[in-house]
């Protein structure tokens, strides 16, 4: 049996009692055959865990349930720290989550899951189910189990990824770059890894496709639903670019929300940036932007079996 832990509310359901009948909870849900949804005060007493069959922990919080050797003979444990708020990155730590349960539903244990986002993205994955589907499902078992709206979104952006966290997609890059932005509102002492690392100004990889927007919709870039999530609209109206940050930029991006990017070789203005976003010639709203006017760059593509290049 394994038992997810998440710290705060919303995402989780506290004090349902333990399946030994005493104290620490009485009451688990089935989600399914094997699969339950439980509370997490059985954590502070691991000899109930062990009474109730439990062998496997995951615990998703700021501080493990319990402290490192602090378990019993044949306890597994996996700790993500991640408290139950919108603006935590849940979904970074998806893929090993449901790979953790996985495991453990394939060795024939009991699942015991505490966590609504996870138990949810699990089903997801698994069931090969929408968001909507699966919390709707989730929710039929039991009204009550709610998440917040931080990670809904990211489990929507779960979907559009085909249930598996791909850090080279344009909407995991545009997801980060958001991150980044409620991490660091001063844009002081930006991480390294933001800044891809290329020769020439920006390769394709870093182009970042977006929807073509349609007016009133295209400026609702206040909702929790990102533009970002599916690129299959017509482009042909954009005139410029949206790319990720590369290195060349850093200089300028530091501690400024907005302002022009610059050939770092010749001075010229290619471009600009801001934060808070930009509206695309298409009319979409993309946030944040880093836009280069596609008429102050050439576009050079290698040949595969020459290695030479052609400009376009």
């Amino acid at each position: 049996m394994l038992l997810i832990c998440c710290g705060q509310s919303h995402g989780c359901e506290r004090g349902i009692p333990n399946a030994s009948g005493n104290n620490s909870a009485r009451q688990i849900l089935e989600v399914r055959p094997g699969l339950y949804l439980g509370g997490a005060a059985a954590v502070a007493k691991l000899d109930h865990l062990k009474e109730a069959g439990i062998t496997a922990m995951l615990t998703v919080d700021s501080e493990p349930g319990f402290e490192a050797g602090a378990g019993f003979e044949g306890l597994r444990s996996l700790f993500m720290p991640a408290l139950d708020k919108p603006e935590t990155d849940l979904l970074s730590h998806l893929d090993r989550c449901v790979a953790f349960i996985s495991q453990v539903c394939t060795e024939g244990r009991a699942v015991l899951v505490h966590c609504v986002a996870i138990v949810t993205a699990f089903l997801m994955k698994t069931d090969h189910l929408t968001f909507e589907k699966a919390y709707e499902n989730l929710q039929t078992i039991k009204p009550e189990a709610k998440m917040n709206e931080g990670f809904e979104c990211q489990l929507k952006l779960y979907q559009a990824m085909g249930y598996e966290v791909d850090t080279s997609s344009a909407i995991y890059k545009q997801y980060r770059l958001q991150k980044v932005t409620e991490k660091y509102p001063e844009l002081q002492n930006l991480p390294q890894e933001l800044f891809a690392c290329r020769r020439s100004l920006f390769r394709s990889s870093s182009i970042l496709d977006h929807n073509e927007g349609s007016r009133p919709v295209a400026f609702a870039h206040k909702r929790m639903t990102p533009s970002f999530m599916l690129a299959t609209g017509n482009q042909a109206q954009c005139t410029s670019y949206f790319i990720e940050p590369v290195q060349w930029m850093e200089s300028t991006l530091l501690g400024v929300m907005h302002g022009q990017l610059l050939c770092p070789k010749c001075s010229a203005k290619l471009g600009s940036f801001n934060w808070y976003g930009e509206q695309c010639s298409c009319g979409r709203w993309i946030t944040p932007a880093f836009q280069i006017h596609k008429n102050r760059v050439d576009e050079m593509k290698t040949l595969p079996v020459l290695g030479s290049q052609t400009r376009k």
